[in-house]
């Protein structure tokens, strides 16, 4: 037992130099995962997938690859991971779009295809087929190259133009039409959580938790238990300013968190999950370590 101290201590430093190196990506890959998905938080699950199966390859290569190409190509492989688990099947496949001219009509202007594409909603970028989408976030978004592009999806250049022009005129076609917003159901427990939380009644908080409650601070350890869940409203009780406000994000209620009393924009965000029976929280995830997820985020403060 002497030697498991040393040994978890240089897991422990590995895995922080490791989350060093790739820190400056990170951001990108988020925001191409997000629009991959379809969602802000989906899209950062896509990210820690992404960068867990990134630490375990890297151990068994002998050289360092080129960082930004290697963390998106495996990005986009998990990406799609993701989406063919919730049955988003790619519509087209990719030896039909190599057939294809590049350009059948003129192209419009660049400048405005990169502001459409940033500002486009997140969500309706679900809208395009998955090579059409991945070209046009790893180009219109992210600026990347075509011959970065073609390392990424394993394209040919032909067809990642292809894909590009395919898609850019969708994108344009879209951001014309108006979608209702779905309608949205409060949840009593999250209002009554975050009530509490701004109180600092942290028995009471303690006491929304159900037995088997799950807790994901994300980037940095996870928990499950009400007893070992607990623990965590310790650590927020240190941090007075803290204050949270009910929102919607992506269609779903979530909590925005705001790091001082004065502050007018939330810094990140907690989902929270109500347990089946809708009396209890059943889970929690904490996106404190990750701010970057707020820069793109789409977030209304509820009433």
């Amino acid at each position: 037992m002497s030697d498991a101290n040393p040994l978890l201590n240089q897991l422990h430093d590995t895995r922080r130099n490791f989350l060093a190196l790739v820190q400056e990506i990170r951001p990108e890959l988020h925001r191409y995962c997000a629009r991959m998905t379809g969602s802000i938080a989906d899209g950062e699950d896509v990210v820690q997938d992404t960068l867990a199966r990134a630490y375990y390859e890297l151990s068994a290569l002998k050289e360092v690859p080129a960082l930004r190409g290697w963390l998106f190509r495996i990005a986009h492989n998990r990406a799609l991971d993701f989406l063919r688990r919730y049955d988003r099947r790619m519509s087209e496949p990719l030896d039909i779009l190599e057939q294809r001219e590049d350009e059948q009509t003129p192209a419009p202007d660049q400048a405005l295809i990169r502001d459409q594409a940033i500002h486009t909603a997140i969500a309706r970028f679900l809208e395009l087929v998955s090579t059409q989408r991945s070209c046009v976030i790893l180009k219109d978004v992210l600026g990347h190259s075509l011959e970065d592009i073609t390392q990424i999806l394993n394209l040919s250049v032909p067809a990642v133009k292809a894909a590009l022009h395919r898609g850019r005129t969708r994108l344009l076609a879209l951001s014309a039409e108006t979608t209702p917003a779905p309608p949205r159901q409060p949840s009593p427990v999250v209002a009554r959580y975050v009530e509490l939380f701004n109180a600092r009644d942290w028995d009471a908080v303690r006491a929304m938790l159900a037995d088997e409650v799950r807790l994901d601070v994300v980037s940095v350890s996870r928990r499950q238990g009400r007893e070992r869940v607990e623990v965590y409203f310790s650590n927020y009780a240190k941090l007075t300013d803290v204050r949270f406000a009910r929102a919607w994000l992506d269609g779903r209620e979530v909590v925005a968190a705001f790091r001082s009393v004065s502050a007018t924009h939330p810094e990140y965000f907690i989902a929270v999950e109500v347990s089946s029976k809708g009396d209890s929280i059943a889970s929690i995830r904490d996106y404190f370590h990750v701010p970057y997820i707020m820069q793109e985020a789409d977030m209304e403060i509820a009433a």
